[in-house]
């Protein structure tokens, strides 16, 4: 998913007037350091060949899980434009939930949105997405791009992104071969492939969210814009248009529905409850977890009302109930089917691997409770413990699986 940074930018600059080149420079509130952008690539025709500035009216402190960030961003430019319409509600932040619970329409108007997209080295897809920036464009561009470069341009940065995608995976794989000491770094080549198509699948659904908040929250939208988004990203990276199924094809498609079809059903009829369906402990011990989380903090009045999905006491339970998520895809279903077989083994791992990534994310959010005294002391420390003996235990899974990919591949 991407790092959306935007509430935590004071102010900053973009300048492409050197063509196929965006640098820039950004000053986040809580950071002493600027960050420094090296980007390959144009911007969209209302910035190509010009520097804009902007200020943040009303930045906030980064969150401490975020200020790792990474202070020279080099990649490749996304989309960066100052030009993008979006809906920008009438009403206040306050009033939202009244608006949604009660089903009453939202009054909105048609506003630009500043939006700056990169794909980083260290930090994977950025975002800055800002309707009340103030911007301040230079009035004599160096260059100028027409609308038929504009459009080449958009295709152009699409695929250096994903191809950009493909080679830091890669070359994280072929760094595994010689130093496994990096947990997130592949250790087979089908792992390495494995991360390649999470990336794209987390592109794909960035992309298609980003729409569906622009364009609307409904099913006809939803169904249009991933198929649209599909298209796109399988021609950004050269791949050919999906061939239809021959008759033959169809029919064989339409009997393996219909056989999934009844065993499920016979599988429903069933007194037993259904292998598939069984629940892993780990899963049931890190949703009790989440759930015990999240009383004791509302039973002790410890997070204040309407308080922001960033503060630190969301981050924790949120961590640990998406870690619950991640692990249930991963691990539900017929105990004896452990380890997995090498042909599901790739995606399991990513699951795994997400599982434990969303669990670091919790412990950020248990770090900054404790540095800002939002907790009692000894309740938080004990749940560091709990909360590092659920990695640990993740991280065996992750080595099993990944045993069973380097024995697929005779090694790596």
């Amino acid at each position: 998913m991407a790092w959306r940074i935007a509430d935590y930018v004071e102010h900053g600059e973009i300048d492409n007037r050197s063509r196929d080149q965006v640098t820039g420079t950004l000053w986040i509130c809580g950071l002493d350091t600027p960050i420094r952008l090296e980007l390959k690539g144009n911007a969209w025709r209302d910035l190509a060949g010009q520097r804009l500035c902007f200020r943040n009216p009303t930045p906030k402190p980064i969150p401490e899980r975020l200020s790792s960030f990474a202070l020279e961003q080099i990649g490749v430019v996304g989309d960066i434009t100052a030009a993008r319409k979006v809906k920008v509600l009438d009403i206040p932040d306050g009033e939202l939930e009244h608006y949604y619970k009660n089903k009453i329409p939202m009054p909105f108007h048609w506003g630009n949105c500043l939006y700056l997209e990169w794909h980083s080295q260290r930090n994977g897809r950025v975002v800055i997405e800002a309707t009340e920036y103030e911007p301040t464009v230079e009035p004599e561009a160096t260059w100028q791009m027409n609308e038929a470069e504009e459009a080449d341009q958009h295709s152009a940065n699409a695929r250096a992104m994903t191809g950009f995608i493909d080679q830091v995976v890669e070359a994280a794989a072929a760094q595994a071969e010689t130093d496994d000491s990096d947990d997130d770094a592949p250790q087979s080549s089908a792992e390495a492939e494995a991360d390649v198509e999470a990336a794209r699948m987390d592109l794909l659904l960035d992309r298609v969210t980003a729409r569906m908040e622009r364009e609307g929250h409904d099913e006809e939208n939803f169904e249009r814009i991933i198929d649209e988004e599909r298209t796109r990203l399988r021609r950004e990276r050269g791949e050919p248009e999906p061939e239809p199924l021959t008759p033959e094809e169809e029919a064989e498609r339409e009997e393996w529905i219909s056989a999934a079809n009844a065993a499920a059903e016979e599988a429903l009829n069933d007194d037993a409850e259904p292998l598939g369906n069984r629940e892993h402990p780990l899963v049931a011990h890190c949703h009790e977890l989440g759930s015990r989380l999240n009383q004791t903090i509302k039973n002790k009045h410890w997070l204040p009302e309407n308080a922001h999905a960033e503060h630190p006491l969301n981050e924790l339970v949120h961590g640990v109930w998406f870690a619950s998520a991640k692990l249930a895809g991963a691990l539900n279903g017929d105990p004896s089917d452990w380890p997995p077989d090498s042909m599901v083994a790739g995606n399991t791992l990513v699951r795994l691997k997400k599982a434990r990534d969303t669990l670091n994310d919790a412990l950020s959010g248990l770090e900054a409770a404790e540095a800002e005294k939002l907790a009692d002391p000894a309740w938080l420390q004990t749940l560091r413990q709990e909360l590092g003996g659920l990695k640990q235990t993740i991280q065996s899974l992750i080595d099993e699986v990944r045993a069973v990919l380097r024995a697929s591949e005779g090694g790596f």
